[in-house]
């Protein structure tokens, strides 16, 4: 069978569906790890693997991957998606006046949030994507995701494991040296891809059981000009030709600095929304991750001349859940 083109000149514009079809049928990863299996990609990360990416740790300096979780974030209320909400439920006011009931003078101060699990900094789970009514590894989508969450490939199962080798591909730097950021609504190509990391050096080549991170700079923009349409506008991103490319590299996971990870507007003249989350999350079984901030690390990385570093991004232990807020870690 001949693989689908990574040229998005190739792309039929007006047909979506089988440029999906195509590249779903010939990137899937069913069966790849057993019937049950509940991980996907992230099953090329094993006990060699954050071994040896424990290694890379030279001067112990820890960067932070996430974006603020408030009140001052990108979201809209696009599908109920909100900004967390933060509430005190106990204060140093309370404390103070002595009306918290604790004897000898103790008082504290606690708090509870509020928010969509995909509000700022986060993983995609397996099960918040579907293909045609089709889940991850072929189950019915609706055997594995119900009103109860998700039965099956809860965010749950990866707590333990989204710990490797992180490779920063700054696609913005290597495209646009002036500004560091690409244009919204550049598709981002396997030859822009590949020549990062050939223009990088070889501590960014990509390989199984990597956590690849892919910034575009539009983090960076929102952030000198204001958040615009940084949820759901548009936005530099991955095209749907690098479908091939994400598979072929056997990578674990892979995050971008934006809000949807692939290019937005989508690569078609017709209605079309997130094909490339289609093909990659419920036919590769790939975890995708949103909403990261890379702006230190990829000064970090520039300066010290090294593109790879020890990544841990475990998911919330959220039983059921689609997705999970993340604080990752770079550790240098």
């Amino acid at each position: 069978m001949t693989s689908p083109s990574e040229d998005p000149a190739d792309l039929d514009r007006h047909d979506p569906e089988a440029e999906i079809s195509a590249r779903a049928a010939a990137y899937r990863n069913w069966g790849r790890w057993g019937d049950d299996d509940v991980l996907g990609t992230l099953n090329f990360i094993d006990d060699a693997t954050r071994a040896r990416a424990a290694s890379l740790v030279t001067s112990g300096r820890v960067v932070s991957l996430s974006q603020r979780f408030d009140t001052d974030g990108p979201q809209k209320g696009w599908r109920r998606r909100t900004n967390p909400v933060h509430t005190m439920t106990d204060t140093g006011v309370d404390a103070e006046r002595g009306n918290q009931g604790f004897p000898h003078g103790i008082g504290g101060a606690d708090d509870v949030i509020a928010m969509p699990l995909q509000c700022s900094t986060q993983w995609d789970g397996l099960g918040h994507i579907f293909d045609h009514g089709t889940a991850w590894n072929g189950r019915r989508a609706g055997d594995v995701v119900t009103s109860e969450g998700d039965l099956v490939t809860g965010i749950e199962h990866a707590a333990s494991v989204i710990v490797s080798r992180g490779v920063l591909l700054d696609v913005g730097r290597h495209l646009f040296p002036e500004t560091g950021e690409l244009p919204d609504g550049h598709a981002i190509t396997v030859a822009d891809l590949e020549g990062t990391i050939a223009a990088q050096g070889a501590s960014s080549a990509v390989g199984r059981g990597d956590i690849v991170v892919v910034r575009t700079g539009q983090y960076a923009r929102t952030r000198r000009e204001g958040w615009g349409e940084y949820a759901g506008g548009p936005a530099p991103g991955l095209s749907l030709t690098t479908a091939g490319w994400l598979h072929r590299t056997e990578i674990a996971a892979i995050a971008t600095d934006t809000w949807g990870f692939e290019v937005r507007p989508n690569e078609f003249d017709v209605p079309a929304f997130q094909p490339l989350h289609q093909v990659v999350i419920p036919n590769l079984g790939l975890t995708i991750g949103e909403m990261w901030n890379l702006d230190e690390l990829a000064e970090a990385c520039a300066g010290r001349g090294r593109w790879d570093f020890l990544l841990s991004a475990p998911p919330l232990p959220i039983t059921g859940a689609v997705g999970s807020p993340v604080n990752p870690v770079a550790i240098l």
